[in-house]
């Protein structure tokens, strides 16, 4: 299996994070870039959506991603940043969409469980780990940068879920991640089959 080049957004009105990283077939992860695109909160909606799409498109042209992945709109209790995230993250789909890219939503417990093996980590341990997967002597600042470097290696990691690491077995984080996704699996189908 050959490597892939994935485009990692941690969709955001004010702060989008953008993060593209290699994986290889052994599950080896090597930063490409990483960004945060900012929109003033004082600037009209359409604008600010406009900004943050044109700017995503040039990072797709400029490095070419086999696959986009984008972190899973989840509930919260303010209700302006849910509509911001779907947004931001509406524009993604639909440029990904225009390459034919393949889109990977990914929810943040799927993204923790898979870069630190605990599905509830904080920022700063999904930094760390981030980090030390991606080689990097500092952690990736801010939050958004990590976080977005982070859903991208989440998705290179599970198009490859088949493949170990050099040696043969996962590591301690790839196991936990691959027994999660296969618990998430099973409940998926008996909620289709449940009446």
């Amino acid at each position: 299996m050959a490597g892939t080049r994935v485009l990692g957004i941690d969709p955001g009105l004010t702060r989008c994070g953008v993060g593209i990283v290699d994986v290889s077939a052994t599950r080896k992860a090597t930063l490409v870039d990483v960004t945060v695109i900012r929109t003033p909160h004082d600037m009209p909606l359409e604008q600010r959506l406009l900004n943050l799409g044109t700017e995503i498109e040039r990072l797709l042209e400029l490095h070419q991603p086999d696959a986009v992945a984008i972190e899973r709109v989840f509930a919260q209790q303010n209700l302006n940043t849910v509509m911001g995230v779907a947004q931001v993250s509406g524009v993604a789909l639909h440029l990904a969409a225009k390459r034919g890219l393949v889109v990977g939503l990914h929810t943040p417990s799927e993204v923790k469980a898979a870069i630190t093996g605990y599905g509830a980590a904080d920022k700063k341990q999904v930094a760390t780990m981030v980090a030390r997967v991606l080689g990097l002597a500092e952690l990736p600042t801010p939050a958004d940068a990590s976080d977005a470097l982070a859903i991208a290696i989440c998705h290179g990691w599970k198009r490859g879920a088949a493949v170990a690491a050099p040696g043969g077995t996962l590591t301690k984080a790839q196991e936990v991640w691959l027994a999660a996704e296969r618990s998430a699996g099973r409940s998926a189908a008996k909620r289709r089959l449940a009446p």
